[in-house]
């Protein structure tokens, strides 16, 4: 008998609902010829269109569902125009990350062949590196909560807390363990800006007592300044990279850019419970309807989602499922005919779904 599982899915806003169907259909065709595995899914509303149209944007509804799920499948959310009364962006999202306690934010940096490469060396395709951002404090815990004093003086406050610093760096241990298994070095590279900072130089005391825990892997640091130089010099030399929650939110988007752009960057943001993917990617509402989105980061979250569910069920129909996304979205762009609109290309969500369907079957 198949193994069902519950997937909450949230088609969200912009491009959302004009990717969100094709993922599906990707999901349903890798689990069918994997065979073993049914995912059964649940769309919830959220998001910044439904805040702008009732005035909620995270109904208590669709966080239960969320949380009851096997896991999280979400397209992007916000619209620049939709804010709350503060001033900021609605960003159901990060609630979630927040409420079901999702600390490790993983984002892959794997280039896809057949793309036209940003840098030009000829290493640049042995790019294959994870950079796990947390997801749940830094600076990002002044979320709904920053203060403004009588207009003159703007407070966010950073907090790095030890028992979820310690999760965090035994996550990026651990993965660093499993892709030394499959050929990568075993390094795990900290970075902070330990030497300005006294939160991050306790990041980085807990990051140390934690390697000490794991002396088969390699274990270094950096400051985020100079990471943010050396991804662009030579990313090849990283292995596993781990940072603050901000820190992390830029160097995720550099990684996109070194992987041809946004719509080729998947990511997950796991906790010790639950799970949210979802692509890099916001809703780009400035393309709507236009069927120009590139749905294959989404196609990739979905991806990393089957490896989740068969890593913590112990189910090698799942990752066999979401080998078979990865090697079709590799074989639909090896030829470099498949070029999507932002990379200069005209291949937009129909036809890049079509190439990648064409290979599954």
């Amino acid at each position: 008998m198949n193994k069902t599982f519950n997937i909450a899915v949230f088609s969200g806003d912009g491009i959302g609902p004009e990717i969100t169907p094709p993922c599906l259909e990707i999901l349903n065709l890798a689990c069918a010829k994997a065979g073993g595995i049914e995912l059964i899914y649940t769309d919830l509303p959220a998001g910044a269109a439904l805040y702008r149209d009732t005035g909620e944007s995270f109904p208590e509804s669709s966080k239960s569902a969320a949380k009851a799920a096997d896991a999280i499948l979400l397209s992007c959310m916000g619209l620049p125009a939709v804010r709350y009364p503060d001033g900021t962006e609605v960003s159901p999202q990060i609630d979630l990350r927040m409420q079901l306690g999702l600390y490790a934010g993983v984002r892959p940096v794997r280039l896809v062949p057949g793309l036209k490469l940003p840098l030009a060396s000829e290493k640049a395709k042995d790019i294959d590196l994870v950079l796990i951002r947390e997801s749940t404090e830094g600076l990002f815990a002044s979320h709904g909560k920053g203060t403004v004093e009588n207009d003159e003086i703007a407070k966010d406050t950073m907090v790095i807390t030890r028992g979820v610093s310690e999760r965090l760096f035994d996550f990026a241990f651990k993965l660093a363990a499993h892709r030394k298994q499959n050929g990568h070095e075993g390094r795990v590279t900290c970075i902070d800006k330990a030497n300005v900072f006294q939160s991050l130089a306790f990041f980085r005391k807990i990051f140390d007592e934690r390697a000490t825990l794991n002396p088969s892997i390699i274990a270094d640091h950096s400051y985020v300044d100079a990471m943010a130089l050396n991804l662009v010099r030579h990313p090849w030399a990283f292995d596993v990279m781990v940072t603050e929650n901000m820190f992390g939110d830029i160097l995720s988007d550099l990684g996109a850019a070194l992987m041809g752009g946004m719509g080729m960057a998947p990511s997950a943001d796991i906790g010790d419970n639950h799970a949210v993917f979802q692509p890099c990617h916001g809703s780009a509402p400035d393309i709507v309807g236009e069927g120009k989105a590139n749905p294959t980061a989404m196609f990739l979250s979905a991806a990393m989602m089957l490896d989740w569910l068969g890593q913590n069920h112990n189910l090698q129909a799942c990752s066999t499922a979401a080998q078979y996304i990865r090697e079709a979205v590799d074989k639909a762009f090896v030829t470099g005919e498949l070029v999507p609109y932002e990379l200069g290309g005209s291949a937009g969500t129909e036809a890049i779904t079509q190439a990648i369907i064409n290979q599954l079957k």
